[in-house]
């Protein structure tokens, strides 16, 4: 959860960098609850956290346009 709240503000930055910190942060938040959901089950926030990771990926790639 630190590291989704982390990445949340990372993003929201100014700075290119800080942004592209924040997206690859995001990503390991994403295997991070990926790797919890699975052990309790709850496979439905896998499947979120997939889709997310996506997102994400495509902010990587704007962030590098920008």
């Amino acid at each position: 959860m630190i590291a989704t709240l982390l990445s949340s503000w990372l993003v929201a930055e100014q700075s290119k960098i800080r942004r592209q910190w924040g997206f690859w942060l995001f990503l390991i938040s994403n295997v991070l609850w990926v790797a919890w959901g699975w052990k309790v089950n709850a496979y439905a926030l896998v499947i979120l956290q997939f889709g997310l990771a996506a997102l994400n990926l495509r902010g990587v790639a704007k962030n590098k346009r920008a």
